[in-house]
C-alpha cells in the first residue's frame, strides 16, 4: 500500500456513522458474549479496566449504563488496578479492554485477576490477539481495523458498545420492557446523523475560528456527567496530535483552581449538559471575560453566539458523547496536518523503547502502524 492509499484519522472519523447504524443493528450479537457472562454471573456491579482512548470512551458510557442497569460502574486504569486498587467483589463483573489487544498493562491486569481465582472478561478489536486468548470470556467491540495510532472511531464504537451492552443485559434481565429496548435502540441508531453533523459542522467551525484555534497554546476542556469522557477525550486527542498542553475538568472544577493561571492566551472548550447546563453557560460567560478563546458545544438551539457550535440534536444528555466526540477529533486531525506536528521529538521515541507498552506480537497485528502515537 502506498502512502496515498493509507487511511487518516479523518477516514475513520467520517466512518463513525455507518459503525454507529451497524454495530445499533447487529447489537444482541455484538453484546452477546459480555450479555450471557453478566446474566449467568448473577453480577451487580461493573469493573472496567482501561486506559487511553478506551478509558474515555467507557467513562462516556458510564452514566448510561449505571441508569440503564441501576448498577455502579467504576473505572480504574490498569497499573492503578495491578499496583494499589484490586479490591473487586464475587459480585463485581471486571472488564480489561485494549483495542489492540496487545497492551501489556492489561495482560497484567488479567494475570492478577486469574491469580485471585477469578472469571477474566476481555473487550478487544482483535479476537485473535494476546488479550483475548488470555481471558475466560471476550468480545469484540465492533470497531473495525483502525490502524492510525490516534484513536478516534475505537473511542466512538466503545462508548457505544457500553450503551448496547446495558441496553441488551436490561432487556434479559427484565429491568426493560420490548419497547423502551426498542425506543434506546431507535436513538442510539439516531446518533448516528448528529455524528455525521458534529464532524461536518467541526469542519466549518474550525474555519470560521481558524486564527484562535490554531494559534492554540495550552487548553482546558471541560465537561459533566456522560461527557466528562468526551471531555477527558478531547484532552488527549490535543495533547497527543496538536503536542500542546491540554487538561480535562469537571466544569466546576474548572473555576476551582484551574481557572486561576488564565490569561487571554488561553483556550476553554466547555461542553453543554443536562442539569447543568445553566451553570456551565454562566462559565463560558465568565470564562470569555479573560480570553476570547472560549468555546461552547451544546445542543440547545436557544444558546447561540460567535463561539457557540450549536448542534441540532434531542438524543437524551447520557447518550451525546456520541455526538460531541467528533468535534475535538476533527479539529485535532487538521490542526496536526496543517501545523505539520505528527513528527515528536526524537528523543520521544527513544523514551517509548524504554518504556515498552505493548506486547512483541503487536508488531503483526491488525493494529499495528509505525507511527509515534499508540493504539490502547
Amino acid at each position: 500500500m502506498n502512502n496515498q492509499d493509507k487511511k487518516t484519522m479523518l477516514d475513520y472519523i467520517a466512518s463513525c456513522p455507518a459503525f454507529i447504524r451497524d454495530n445499533v443493528a447487529r447489537s444482541a450479537e455484538l453484546t452477546q458474549p459480555l450479555v450471557d457472562e453478566f446474566v449467568s454471573g448473577g453480577y451487580q456491579n461493573i469493573w472496567i479496566v482501561a486506559c487511553g482512548s478506551s478509558a474515555n470512551g467507557a467513562l462516556c458510557a458510564r452514566q448510561f449504563v449505571r441508569r440503564c442497569l441501576g448498577c455502579e460502574v467504576k473505572l480504574v486504569t490498569p497499573f492503578q488496578f495491578v499496583s494499589s486498587e484490586h479490591d473487586f467483589a464475587p459480585s463485581d463483573m471486571v472488564i480489561v479492554i485494549s483495542q489492540s489487544g496487545y497492551s501489556l498493562n492489561t495482560l497484567e491486569a488479567v494475570r492478577l485477576i486469574h491469580e485471585q481465582g477469578r472469571r477474566c472478561i476481555g473487550l478487544t478489536g482483535d479476537t485473535d490477539s494476546d488479550l483475548a486468548r488470555a481471558c475466560d470470556v471476550s468480545a469484540n467491540y465492533g470497531v473495525g481495523r483502525e490502524t492510525v495510532a490516534y484513536v478516534t472511531r475505537g473511542v466512538t464504537t466503545l462508548a457505544l458498545f457500553f450503551m448496547l451492552f446495558a441496553v441488551e443485559t436490561a432487556a434479559k434481565l427484565g429491568r426493560k420492557t420490548p419497547e423502551e429496548v426498542s425506543a434506546l435502540k431507535q436513538q442510539l441508531a439516531d446518533a448516528a446523523d448528529c455524528n455525521d453533523a458534529m464532524r461536518k459542522a467541526a469542519e466549518a467551525f474550525l474555519q470560521e475560528h481558524y486564527q484562535g484555534l490554531s494559534g492554540m497554546t495550552n487548553a482546558y476542556v471541560c465537561g459533566v456527567g456522560a461527557n466528562l469522557g468526551t471531555a477527558a477525550e478531547g484532552a488527549l486527542k490535543f495533547s497527543e496530535t496538536i503536542s500542546i498542553p491540554t487538561a480535562a475538568y469537571e466544569a466546576e472544577e474548572y473555576i476551582h483552581g484551574p481557572n486561576i493561571q488564565l490569561t487571554p492566551h488561553y483556550t476553554v472548550v466547555l461542553i453543554d449538559g443536562g442539569e447543568g447546563s445553566a451553570r456551565i453557560h454562566q462559565l463560558y460567560e465568565g470564562t470569555r471575560i479573560v480570553t476570547p478563546n472560549a468555546y461552547l458545544l451544546t445542543t440547545d438551539p436557544s444558546y447561540t453566539g460567535d463561539n457557540v457550535l450549536s448542534l441540532p440534536c434531542t438524543l437524551p444528555d447520557d447518550m451525546t458523547p456520541l455526538c460531541f466526540l467528533p468535534f475535538f477529533q476533527t479539529v485535532a486531525y487538521h490542526l496536526t496536518e496543517d501545523l505539520n506536528r505528527w513528527i515528536k521529538h526524537p528523543l520521544q521515541r527513544q523514551m517509548e523503547k524504554e518504556c515498552a507498552a505493548k506486547a512483541d506480537g503487536y508488531v503483526n497485528s491488525p493494529f499495528s502502524e509505525d507511527t509515534p502515537g499508540r493504539v490502547q
